[in-house]
């Protein structure tokens, strides 16, 4: 029987967050400091984006004004992206990607201020409902990963920040241009950042004027054109075939996929107590549970019109 448009959009949005859940595995596979490698991955991004003709028609069209919102976005993007592969180096894949599904949490207590929308109760009880799996989680890692962490709740915080200010501005602009523009940016504040990271945070700082080796340059390929830039558009095409819901329920998968990945190719599993697992399915259980209350309200009825999160924060903040 062939495939209806809806069953392939499902199954392309699923191919799309397999995809991100692999960056969280390439980024422990890549030998690199967390700063170089993220400059390495953006610049690649932007080297592709630069190529297709619709970016530079949409940056035409920008003002002055959303070009340096944009670019404020693209500097929380790269930090994002450094604490968290920072986590990753700092802890492992698994933490790096349980730390991450915090971040509708940090979203619930910014979002309304940023996109200038009343605040939900419903919002406050998933924040409560995650603080025992929280706990496990930090009681579950040894010592030596608490750093990682930390850092990796950063990584989260700064999606909830980035992704609730970037859908106060999805009207203005295409989303590859805003992703170009956006990971343009982040990868010049980077290079500013690093004379100070040995300072900051020194674990996680690197020579970015180093060319990666064979190993790590055909990795850094990888990510940026199998985890990004493919995904995004094959995400493109299936947003327009499913619900917000359907969109929601399918991108809070990313930690699973992360973590199994983790434990299938890594062996991550036994760096990790029982504890630690039985964290990370209170966190999932509560990110789930908020989707399904969350679909009673009139706007998730309708599918997500502009995914201009997904080439800067893999699945995170997909939908409203």
């Amino acid at each position: 029987m062939p495939m209806t448009d809806r069953s392939r959009a499902h199954l392309q949005i699923h191919v799309c967050v397999l995809l991100w859940g692999f960056t969280a595995i390439l980024g422990k596979l890549i030998a690199m400091p967390a700063l170089p490698l993220v400059w390495w991955r953006m610049l690649l991004v932007v080297a592709a984006l630069a190529l297709v003709p619709r970016v530079w028609r949409g940056l035409r069209t920008l003002s002055p004004r959303l070009v340096l919102a944009y670019a404020g976005i693209g500097a929380l993007v790269a930090l994002h992206w450094l604490t968290f592969y920072g986590a990753i180096k700092l802890a492992n894949a698994s933490v790096a990607a349980t730390c991450i599904a915090l971040a509708p949490v940090f979203t619930a207590a910014i979002e309304p201020w940023a996109a200038r929308r009343p605040f939900r109760p419903r919002e406050l009880a998933l924040g409560v409902a995650v603080l025992p799996g929280v706990a496990l989680v930090v009681g579950g890692v040894p010592d030596g990963m608490r750093l990682g962490v930390a850092v990796g709740a950063l990584s989260a915080l700064l999606v909830a920040i980035f992704g609730s200010f970037n859908k106060r501005l999805v009207e203005h602009a295409d989303p590859l241009t805003v992703t170009a523009l956006e990971l343009g940016a982040g990868a010049l504040v980077l290079t500013a950042l690093a004379p100070l990271m040995p300072m900051l945070l020194p674990a996680l700082a690197g020579d970015l004027l180093v060319l990666p080796g064979p190993r790590d340059g055909a990795l850094l390929v990888l990510l940026a054109l199998a985890c990004t830039l493919l995904p995004f558009a094959l995400a493109l095409v299936a947003l327009r075939q499913l619900s917000a819901y359907a969109v929601q329920l399918a991108t809070n998968l990313e930690p699973v996929y992360a973590i199994a990945l983790a434990a299938l190719l890594l062996g991550e599993q036994h760096e990790l107590s029982p504890w630690f697992y039985l964290g990370v399915a209170i966190v999932l259980a509560a990110v789930f549970l908020d989707p399904l209350v969350a679909r009673r309200r009139p706007l998730d009825t309708a599918g997500p019109r502009h995914p201009e999160v997904l080439g800067t924060a893999e699945a995170k903040r997909l939908v409203d």
